[in-house]
């Protein structure tokens, strides 16, 4: 770990974590966008995903989802432990655009699901909250029947106005900006850069190199090896 990089952690008082699949791609949870990921092998992903898909074919819907989105036996890896700690410090708060629930499950307290969460499942016709172990059995709600869904941002739908707002809240107060496992290319995630506090650092983890809008320090290495090394 260089010196000056540990430096800028250790200084920091409000950092921020923006993080994408490359960061769960260690616990074998595989990256859609990659060259074998799931948006490059099926050219309809996104449509399947969609809420117009959710509306018309909640059989599909369902199937697909329970086929392609949900790993069980992933756990977190070194990169969210460490974060989930520097949350725990009340010096971090992680935005993620990850819908794997590994971040709860490392104990992160300051998280925000940019996109929602897979494991927060709920009836459409009541809005009552179910175990996932029961999405898993049967899309339909046993207490009134109603289409269950995961708490997830589907494409045609809106980034809910909280997280945006409290993700904004986050940004402007950060006096280090660290990015992980993300591209940075999908909106309106990407679009947080231009809240950031203008005078934090940016800090870019990642093992392709980025091209971001701000001047940033560009860290090219693989991130669990990064956060390995990491002392919080």
């Amino acid at each position: 770990m260089n010196a000056q990089i540990q430096q800028l952690f250790d200084n920091a008082k409000r950092i921020v974590f923006l993080t994408g699949a490359g960061v769960s791609t260690a616990s074998g949870i595989p990256d859609f966008r990659s060259a074998n990921g799931l948006y490059t092998q099926d050219k309809n992903a996104e449509y399947y995903l969609s809420h117009r898909y959710f509306s018309s074919d909640p059989e599909g819907f369902y199937e697909f989802c329970k086929k392609n989105l949900y790993f069980p036996d992933a756990k977190p890896n070194v990169i969210h432990k460490k974060q989930a700690a520097l949350t725990n410090q009340d010096r971090a708060t992680v935005i993620t655009q990850n819908i794997d629930n590994l971040y709860e499950e490392a104990g992160t307290t300051h998280l925000i699901d940019f996109h929602g969460n897979l494991y927060h499942v709920y009836c459409e016709k009541c809005g009552e909250t179910v175990p996932v172990a029961d999405y898993l059995k049967s899309r339909l709600h046993a207490k009134d029947g109603g289409s269950l869904r995961p708490d997830i941002v589907l494409y045609d739908e809106g980034i809910k106005q909280d997280d945006i707002m409290n993700s904004v809240r986050a940004m402007q107060s950060a006096d280090l900006v660290v990015i992980v496992g993300t591209s940075m290319k999908v909106y309106p995630f990407a679009g947080l850069l231009e809240y950031r506090n203008p005078n934090a650092q940016v800090l870019a983890i990642n093992q392709q190199k980025l091209n971001l809008p701000c001047e940033f320090t560009m860290v090219q290495t693989d991130a669990t090896k990064f956060f390995d090394e990491l002392q919080v």
